[in-house]
């Protein structure tokens, strides 16, 4: 049984070392949106290019994600992280001196792989290395410290771009690697599982990346239309179905599809689906609108967003609670249409939109929307299989949240009909901006549907989850698999 006690030394190490790591994921996917404007500008980047720098990230963290943590079983969870943490630092590094929208799309892909390494690692970690009687508040720490990560992640963005400048962004992971690896090698013991075993699903891997690659490319290219826009489409339709094949045949697959024989857990992920899709796709748009039309400035529309996760943070945990109590389908759908009136809210927010009057009423309503979902989405995810399945249960959950929210930045500026220099035309943007919205309420209401005439709620004995707050907004959080005694 893992012994280490969190008031020890190597506890608070630990605790350091897994904040550090989970960090600088988290800030990036909130820091990268406030710098979008200037990178634009600096590098002559048109509105594709901007959606591929958050969504070539976003590709290979989606598609690699579930390989990662099963990297980390097999050869050592410390030992992954520490390549993932390493990995992600270098691709920081060449992100912050790109000297154009190519190479910086590229270096994006690269710190996806590397998150994607990292990311699975971080709660593992605290649940092998930590005492059963301390990993609760061990892991309580570790999100309320990510919680505040990301909450501070704008306001830090927003004041490096208007000040040293956005390459700034992404430089700051190289500091912070320095300092978390040597902490993570010297005080973090190694864990792994020894029931690991068979081939990896690398096949599996590729595919469903290359699926999510192709499409996003034909949904971003799709106005400029044309047969490569076209075989994009077909070929990323074709990976889609041969990721399903090759999951359902392999005997160690990435994604057993079996596990969606749980008509709650498919309903879950549907909802899932359509959330992230959502606030992906507004956390996307909302700091361009802010900057483009209402005139603010990086620091402003960053510190702008900071309520919805403020009351992530404050909230999160009793909204689990009461979800408990009164079973997860009236969260689910009531948190979803809350985020919908959130997003109709913004229709207000255009040119002299007034702060307290226009923009705060919006994001407090989005806010207690997500409060009211996320926590619930989780445990519903966790209850809908077997105790031994709900790591993979979260893992798949997560990656399906990423994924919705790299289809709608790719489609929502397409459906809003976004030219390719509409970020540089307020009038133009402030247009499509209010159909987007639209189009953000139709999915919000969509999962509603979903959710009360699916979900129900899950048997007394299953799994809880064991983080509770979380300020992260592209995706829900990541719980790790049920720790136990090693084997001899």
């Amino acid at each position: 049984m893992p012994d280490v006690r969190l008031a020890s030394p190597q506890g608070k190490w630990i605790l350091l070392t897994t904040v550090l790591g989970s960090s600088m994921a988290l800030l990036d996917s909130t820091v990268v949106n406030v710098a979008l404007p200037r990178i634009g500008r600096d590098l002559d980047a048109n509105l594709s290019a901007l959606q591929w720098t958050v969504n070539a990230y976003m590709v290979t963290l989606a598609g690699l994600i579930l390989l990662g943590g099963a990297l980390g079983d097999r050869f050592g969870r410390r030992k992954v992280f520490v390549v993932g943490v390493v990995w992600f630092a270098v691709a920081s590094l060449l992100c912050g001196i790109a000297p154009n929208a190519g190479v910086l799309i590229a270096a994006r892909a690269l710190q996806g792989v590397g998150g994607a390494l990292l990311t699975p690692g971080s709660l593992a970690l605290i649940q092998a290395s930590f005492h059963p009687d301390d990993r609760g508040r061990a892991v309580g720490l570790w999100s309320g410290f990510g919680g505040v990560g990301a909450a501070v992640g704008p306001f830090v963005g927003g004041w490096l771009v208007d000040g040293p400048g956005w390459r700034w962004v992404f430089l700051l992971n190289v500091p912070l690697a320095l300092l978390c690896v040597p902490v993570a090698l010297r005080h973090v013991p190694e864990s792994g599982d020894q029931r690991a075993h068979g081939r990896f699903d690398v096949l599996g891997a590729v595919l469903g990346a290359l699926a999510l690659a192709l499409v996003t490319y034909a949904l971003i290219e799709a106005s400029a239309g044309g047969a490569v826009v076209a075989v994009s489409a077909v070929a990323g339709l074709a990976a889609a179905v041969a990721f399903v094949l090759v999951e359902r045949h392999r005997p160690d697959p990435m994604m057993p599809t079996d596990i969606f024989a749980s008509r709650q857990f498919t309903a879950v992920n549907l909802v899932t689906l359509c959330v992230y899709a959502a606030l992906g796709g507004f956390f996307f748009l909302a700091v361009l609108q802010f900057q483009v039309v209402v005139g603010y400035s990086a620091l402003a529309a960053g510190t702008a967003l900071l309520p919805t996760t403020v009351l992530m943070l404050l909230l999160s945990a009793r909204s689990g609670e009461l979800a408990d109590r009164i079973g997860p389908r009236i969260p689910l759908t009531v948190g979803p249409l809350l985020c919908a009136a959130g997003m109709l809210l913004m229709l207000r927010v255009g040119p002299g939109a007034s702060y307290p009057a226009d923009v705060l009423p919006a994001l407090l309503v989005l806010g207690l929307g997500m409060v009211t979902l996320v926590a619930p989405l989780t445990a519903t995810v966790l209850g809908s299989v077997s105790v031994v399945r709900a790591g993979l249960a979260s893992g798949i959950n997560n990656a399906a949240a990423r994924a919705a929210g790299l289809m709608a930045v790719a489609a929502l500026p397409l459906l809003a009909g976004m030219g390719e220099e509409a970020y540089r035309e307020p009038a133009a943007f402030d247009t499509a901006f209010g159909k987007a919205m639209g189009w953000c309420a139709g999915a919000l209401v969509a999962g509603a549907v979903i959710a009360a005439a699916v979900v129900r709620r899950p048997p007394p004995d299953c799994r809880r989850p064991e983080c509770l707050r979380h300020g992260g907004m592209t995706a829900p959080p990541l719980e790790g698999e049920p720790v136990r005694k090693k084997l001899p």
